[in-house]
């Protein structure tokens, strides 16, 4: 009875295992290690937080945050939180033309912020 309980306990925990071609990591297209981001509207447009949140999410970003911004700005504008310029690069290329600067600051508790500006045309996002 000692050694069926032990082939049922192993075949169970076999059943668990993770398939080696499970779900990437979110954010990590290029290879890299997860990438959260913080979306704010700065271009007074109403809505394109959300648009943008979409289109970095479909783009394999994690988008953990979104809202307006407390300022405008004309040109988009990705700010690096915390980690290395990779994280920004990847957020650059996801979305479009941007302007990219290491702005560290541990309060929002992302990787990156984006600050969506006037120049900023969300780009079309199929459910």
């Amino acid at each position: 009875m000692t050694w069926a309980w032990v082939i049922v306990v192993a075949g169970a925990l076999a059943a668990c295992k993770p398939e080696p071609h499970a779900t990437p990591v979110i954010g990590a297209s290029r290879g890299g290690p997860r990438v959260t981001v913080e979306v704010l509207n700065a271009s007074g447009r109403p809505g394109l937080a959300r648009q943008g949140t979409m289109a970095l999410r479909e783009a394999g970003l994690d988008v953990v945050a979104f809202g307006t911004a407390d300022t405008t700005v004309d040109t988009t504008t990705v700010l690096v939180r915390r980690g290395d310029r990779d994280a920004g690069e990847r957020v650059v290329e996801a979305i479009g033309e941007a302007r990219l600067r290491m702005a560290p600051d541990s309060i929002p508790r992302v990787d990156v912020t984006v600050l969506l500006g006037k120049n900023y045309s969300a780009k079309t996002v199929r459910p």
